[in-house]
Order: structure tokens, then C-alpha cells, then sequence
């Protein structure tokens, strides 16, 4: 299937709610990567989404001109490509975007789509995400609606974090504390800015203790019974029920109940990470160890080319990873769940 049109992709977000399962949301740096997404998601018969952080496209975009936009719409435009050969539906997504990056990377997006859009095309990305959690919540929901406005003309959607993840994720970090968690004032204030929906779809990172990063079950406390008292809250004030698509940032060392959890509450979306970055180099370690005399030209001979050839040990990463991809899907239950 080809990537997602916008009608597709609002209907996966619609299933995903109505079904209360999530799709994972998969970071991807290479076409290698890209290939571990999209073979994982195809083995679990599940719908997903691929996303490309800043750090991301600048990686995508070479060490000669660490360009942004052109690492992003590199991999963008390959991956529609390469998605008609497998059977799901696959949305494509730009990861956290904080202020000072806008200008280099999410409004020029936002400007392409847009002028593809009026062309008759459809939107290179189908959502882009605005990281204003550094900001007050003022100026993020300021900025937010000059955003939504812009992805609404592109058909785009909008994911908005209007409270801190804990943690680090491509330079844009924040104490773990107790301050990572959004309010229902945060969540009213957030409707009465954005709208529900007559402005633009959205999707909200509201923080619930989440932090990135990794970390092992316990160490971190989550709350994601807290996402139904922002719903309730919003319902009780604007009268829609279950107002908002949730989005689960720093998922990783999460509990199947926490996550269960977050399902029931409205979580439509699960950004994965650093499991599947491990998933992708362990193999590739194994590989290195287990034949370093070929991989290298120990004391002067000539090692061996089966084994330090990039496909060999890439099939095996590509492997790794598809099957922690698979593996979330499992865990948020979109696994046979793509749209027939």
C-alpha cells in the first residue's frame, strides 16, 4: 500500500480510539531502519507510523551539510516508494521539534506539503510534531496555533507537548521531577487555544510522568490513569467526550499495565525509540565480536569480505529491529489490526 492519505491516516487514529489500541511510532535514521519499520509492522499485519526526529534528519541529511529539511524529504519521498511494496498503511511523521528549530525544519515542511497540497498532491508527512514544553504554556500554544493553522491547509496533523517529558531527546532535556505532569488548567487551556478539531486535528503529548531515555520498570512513576481526568476535566467544561487523541512519550522500561492503562485512557500513539535503536546495533555487536579476525585485518591478513560486508551484518540489524517493531505492536495491540 502506498503511505497513507490524510483520510486514511485520520481513519487509523479513528480505529485506534475506537479499538483502544495505539499505533507504535518508530524513529528511523537510513533506509536501513526505514526497512526494519515497515518489515515489522508487515509481520504483525499492523497499520503504523514512521518518524524522523530533528537529530534524525540532520544524520539523514550527511555529516558534509547535516541539512535538515533535505535529510527528512530524502527519506520522506523514498519511503513513499518503498511502502507500496508492503501490505499496511504507514503514516509518516516529524518527531520533537522545539522552538529554535522551527525555522530549519517543521515550517519548511509545513511549506511543501502545503504546496503540494494546492497542486493536487498529498502532504509529503502526515503530521509533524511542535515541542514547545520548554516554552510557557502561553507562548507553546501561541506558536501551536500558527502551526495548526498551517498543517490544516497542508492536511496535515499536529502533535502538540504543551507539559516536559523527562529526560534528553535530541538536545531538548528536562529534570525528573515532579512537575512532569499536565493539569487539567494545562489540558482547558490547550481546547480553548486549539480548539477541538474545527481548528485542525491534533494529537497531545500530555506528560503523565513519562521520561526518555532509558530505564528499567520502576524507576520511573507513571501516572496514565491521569489522562482519564484530562479527558473528564475537558468533557465536564466543552461537553465532548473523550475530547483528546493522547500521544505516550519515554515509553521505554514501561509496564504491560501502565501501558494497558494508557490504551483505556484515550493513548492513540506510543513513541518507540531506544528499544529499537538497541534492537538494531545488538545484533550488529554480536556479529562483530563473534568474527572480528574477519572483520578486521588482524596482523596483516587480509580478513573476510562475507563478514565485514554491511549487508551481511545489516540483514541481521534490519531483523533485530523488525522484530521489536512486531513486538510493539503485540504490546499495544494494533497487531491485525490494519484496515483491510
Amino acid at each position: 500500500m502506498p503511505i497513507a492519505t490524510p483520510e486514511v491516516y485520520n481513519e487509523m487514529l479513528d480505529r485506534a480510539k475506537a479499538g483502544k489500541f495505539a499505533y507504535p511510532a518508530i524513529n528511523v535514521t537510513s533506509s536501513q531502519t526505514l526497512n526494519a519499520a515497515l518489515r515489522g509492522f508487515a509481520e504483525a499485519e499492523s497499520d503504523g507510523i514512521v518518524q524522523i526526529s530533528t537529530g534524525g534528519a540532520e544524520f539523514l541529511g550527511g555529516q558534509y551539510s547535516k541539512d535538515m529539511v533535505t535529510g527528512a524529504v530524502a527519506l520522506a519521498e523514498y519511503a513513499h516508494i518503498l511502502a507500496e511494496k508492503y501490505p499496511v498503511n504507514i503514516a509518516l511523521h516529524t518527531d520533537h521539534c522545539p522552538k529554535d528549530k522551527l525555522d530549519g525544519y517543521v515550517r519548511p515542511l509545513l511549506a511543501l506539503s502545503e504546496e503540494r497540497v494546492k497542486a493536487g498532491r498529498n502532504p509529503l508527512f502526515q503530521s509533524h510534531m511542535w515541542d514547545g514544553s520548554a516554552e510557557t504554556l502561553a507562548d507553546n500554544l501561541q506558536i501551536a496555533q500558527e502551526l495548526l493553522e498551517q498543517a490544516r491547509r497542508a492536511n496535515i496533523i499536529l502533535e502538540v507537548e504543551i507539559t516536559p517529558t523527562g529526560g534528553e531527546e535530541d538536545g531538548v532535556s528536562h529534570e525528573i521531577n515532579d512537575e512532569l505532569y499536565t493539569t487539567v488548567d494545562d489540558a482547558i487551556r490547550t481546547v480553548e487555544a486549539l480548539g477541538l478539531g474545527e481548528k485542525g486535528r491534533y494529537l497531545l503529548a500530555a506528560s503523565f510522568g513519562n521520561v526518555h531515555g532509558v530505564y528499567k520498570p520502576g524507576n520511573v512513576v507513571l501516572r496514565p490513569e491521569l489522562l482519564k481526568e484530562l479527558n473528564d476535566g475537558v468533557a465536564a467544561k466543552f461537553g465532548k467526550q473523550s475530547p483528546f487523541d493522547f500521544v505516550f512519550h519515554g515509553g521505554s522500561g514501561s509496564t504491560e499495565q501502565e501501558i494497558l492503562t494508557a490504551l483505556e485512557n484515550g493513548v492513540v500513539k506510543m513513541n518507540i525509540d531506544t528499544d529499537t535503536q538497541y534492537a538494531f546495533t545488538r545484533p550488529v555487536a554480536d556479529h562483530m565480536f563473534k568474527n572480528y579476525d574477519g572483520v578486521l585485518k588482524v596482523d596483516g591478513e587480509v580478513g573476510s569480505k562475507k563478514t565485514y560486508d554491511p549487508r551481511t551484518w545489516g540483514k541481521l540489524a534490519e531483523a533485530g529491529m523488525a522484530a521489536r517493531v512486531l513486538e510493539a505492536t503485540q504490546n499495544l495491540r494494533s497487531a491485525g489490526n490494519k484496515i483491510k
